[in-house]
């Protein structure tokens, strides 16, 4: 009976070996910053694939009405107007343009939404329209979160600014078994880059990716009892039959 009992007592230390240190989960544990070097600071950077909503307005409609073309459906049959008109929008094509009423092609792709209304407006004022006004909007700006959380997805922001912990948030946080340690993917020129993130760290709020940006995946790993959990569970009537047959084995040898 003694080695059935040391194989007890040895499962029991391996189960609690594989228990889940509070360090290892704790968020915002340690490295305070200096709060001088967190910015609040966030630019939206137009890329392929964004989809824009720009409105012009100005004190002249008349003058704005070439620039806000409305978007209507065609009924297939009848070849009618189908529901009401919406507001056009503009797809930023592979090499950064857009098409533009009147202007044409414009590259806008790798411009802040600053930098792209000051272009719209030296073009338009005065030979088009005077004193414009004018409003950019990403229609398909999105977060995916994927990984060891709770509702993993893509998310549809309406307000264009997350950030990490938000996205975090938005997918119900991390399950108790995700690596505190995560990983974003941005999309930068024609490449995918890397970041690493240290949730436990208060150094995350000053990383580059702590804002999100359009399109950026958030990943989550799973911790080594996920793993060994996921595996042993595809063997458990395996294992227990192997463990029953052993310690009945043992109890006879030990007469």
């Amino acid at each position: 009976m003694q080695k059935v009992t040391k194989i007890v007592l040895l499962l029991a230390v391996t189960i609690l070996a594989s228990c889940v240190a509070k360090k290892d989960i704790v968020y915002f544990q340690y490295d305070q910053v200096d709060q001088t070097n967190v910015t609040n600071s966030y630019k939206t950077i137009f890329k392929s694939d964004d989809l824009l909503e720009i409105t012009v307005s100005a004190l002249d409609i008349e003058a704005t009405k070439p620039f806000n073309l409305p978007a209507v459906n065609f009924a297939t049959t009848t070849n009618n107007v189908a529901g009401p008109p919406q507001q056009q929008s503009y797809l930023v094509d592979n090499e950064g343009n857009i098409d533009f009423p009147v202007l044409g092609k414009l590259k806008i792709a790798g411009l802040t939404r600053a930098e792209t209304i000051a272009m719209l407006k030296a073009k338009l004022d005065p030979d088009y329209v005077k004193n414009p006004t004018i409003n950019i909007r990403i229609a398909n700006y999105t977060v995916t979160i994927l990984g060891d959380v709770k509702n993993p997805g893509t998310y549809t922001i309406p307000n264009e600014r997350i950030t990490v912990l938000e996205a975090v948030g938005l997918a119900g946080d991390l399950n108790i078994s995700g690596v505190r340690y995560i990983e974003v993917k941005r999309e930068e020129g024609k490449q995918i880059t890397s970041y690493k993130l240290d949730l436990r760290s208060n150094q995350l709020f000053t990383s580059p990716v702590y804002y999100l940006q359009q399109n950026d995946v958030v990943y989550v790993q799973p911790n080594k009892a996920r793993y060994q959990s996921a595996s042993a569970n595809q063997n458990t009537g395996l294992f227990i039959s192997i463990a029953g047959l052993i310690i009945s084995i043992l109890a006879i040898v030990s007469r």
